[in-house]
């Protein structure tokens, strides 16, 4: 009784103005809580309420996870991947990089946008600067005038420097690299150009090595298929040291369009390896294989009837996989972003420039798999049931790095990144603000009437509480 009845004295002592002062605070508090949880995400890419959540409540409530790494994916691998020692965000050059005159330009002639940003186009400066200084312990007067020519940001002037370059020599290799890129328009004519190149290269191996590559990338997109994949053997063979420029994916690219799987298998058997550096390229093509060899008769529901069969529980860990180590693919490839951007000239490797990458040479090749695209699209979100917090805790994989965003951003033209969807906890707080809002304006607009109602809904609340006790 006497608990009731000081309940009662306390509904009495709230006025209209305690409920115009508290509604009016409360709207205050969640829109300050509001935009910072929205700076906080645009800063770090999660939720601050979330991140809380996960790394200081969930372990206090006996959340925390087995640090075991088998499970679904262990019959891929056979064990987890190991941590790398290097930055998670360092950035690559992308193996499959167009050529700005003939393919880059295009772009702009066309839609009169930039295709790549000036951080990118500064990184491929710097790339080619440490490619060709050559072997001389002196710079060469041209040597001189090509390293200020790929410093240079308008592309006019570059071109002229390469040309004042030839002037003071003819067989000025790196000269005729820059016109191959630069000014020439079609790739016959780029191929012309590197085959000039490579004739007065010399002996220098970055060059040759840079310039046989591109020779092949040439002839794959002048549809002479084999004889690229012979010139890419021939240079993996010649210079097998050199595998952190990642030939072997271009290769790989080359053999799926042959559909020369078998040989697709066997390259990916040397290079698909636990001690070796993973990508997008090496984890889907091995997802594709496993899952082109039972997609033209998955049916999810004759799947979910009977169970799935070895080769499809393979070929659904296999996509796992890929998706754990880079989750933007499928979303890229699923709605085909290909006609929205082109690839950047490098690449952050787990990010969405990744994932773009691989999709604009590789998405032709999941297509011409009958079902590839629809068991990727089954099968690919069960990956986050698995790994609920990839930010946290990885599986076969170290955890997903936070940093991608920024990173992709300075790669990325801005229009073209993927907007990521908001976390649970931005949208809570949107509501909440929302409605704190509406309730601070109804009681400073009707302050009786809303008096009234809360006095009513609190003694309401009171009440059941009290018959939910007996």
């Amino acid at each position: 009784m006497f608990g009731t009845f000081v309940s009662l004295m306390f509904l009495n002592t709230l006025t209209p103005k305690f409920y115009v002062a508290l509604t009016g605070t409360s709207s205050l508090i969640s829109g300050l809580i509001l935009i910072f949880e929205w700076w906080y995400f645009r800063k770090y890419g999660t939720s601050f309420i979330e991140q809380v959540s996960v790394s200081h409540l969930r372990p206090l409530l006996g959340g925390v996870e087995s640090s075991s790494t088998t499970g679904l994916f262990a019959s891929v691998n056979g064990e987890a991947e190991p941590r790398p020692s290097v930055s998670e965000c360092k950035v690559w050059r992308n193996p499959l990089n167009l050529f700005r005159g003939a393919e880059y330009n295009r772009y702009t002639w066309v839609t009169g946008k930039e295709p790549l940003t000036y951080y990118d186009m500064n990184l491929s400066a710097q790339d080619h600067q440490t490619f060709f200084t050559g072997d001389t312990p002196q710079l060469r007067p041209e040597d001189a005038v090509m390293q200020k020519a790929w410093r240079e940001r308008n592309p006019q002037a570059r071109i002229r420097a390469a040309y004042q370059a030839i002037e003071m020599n003819h067989e000025c290799a790196a000269a005729y690299v820059l016109l191959a890129e630069e000014e020439a328009t079609t790739i016959t004519e780029a191929e012309r150009l590197f085959k000039k190149a490579l004739s007065i290269a010399g002996k220098d191996i970055n060059l040759l090595v840079y310039i046989k590559r591109r020779l092949a990338m040439c002839a794959r997109k002048l549809g002479r298929i084999k004889e690229a994949v012979k010139m890419m053997r021939d240079l993996m063979k010649e210079f097998p040291l050199l595998g952190m420029l990642n030939i072997h994916e271009n290769l790989l690219e080359a053999l799926l369009e042959l559909q020369a799987y078998a040989d697709v298998q066997a390259v990916l058997a040397k290079y698909d390896d636990i001690s070796l550096p993973k990508s997008a390229t090496i984890c889907y093509t091995s997802a594709l294989l496993k899952a082109r060899a039972v997609s033209d008769k998955f049916s999810p529901e004759a799947a979910s009837r009977r169970g799935l069969s070895t080769a499809e529980m393979n070929a659904v860990e296999a996509i796992h996989r890929a998706v754990e180590f880079n989750p933007h693919v499928p979303k890229v490839i699923l709605i085909e972003m290909k006609s929205l951007i082109l690839p950047p000239e490098h690449i952050l490797k787990r990010g969405d420039s990744e994932a773009i990458a691989y999709a604009f040479f590789h998405l032709q090749h999941w297509k011409r798999a009958e079902g590839a695209l629809n068991l990727l699209h089954c099968t690919w979100e069960g990956t986050f049931r698995i790994i609920p917090y990839p930010l946290e805790k990885g599986h076969l994989f170290y955890p997903y790095p936070g940093c991608t965003e920024t990173a992709d951003r300075e790669l990325l033209p801005c229009v073209c990144v993927p907007e990521e969807e908001l976390p649970f906890f931005i949208l809570f707080t949107a509501g909440l603000c929302s409605f704190t809002a509406m309730l601070a304006m109804l009681t400073h607009q009707f302050p009786e009437l809303m008096g009234v109602f809360a006095k009513a809904l609190v003694l309401f609340l009171f009440v059941m509480g009290k018959i939910e006790g007996r």
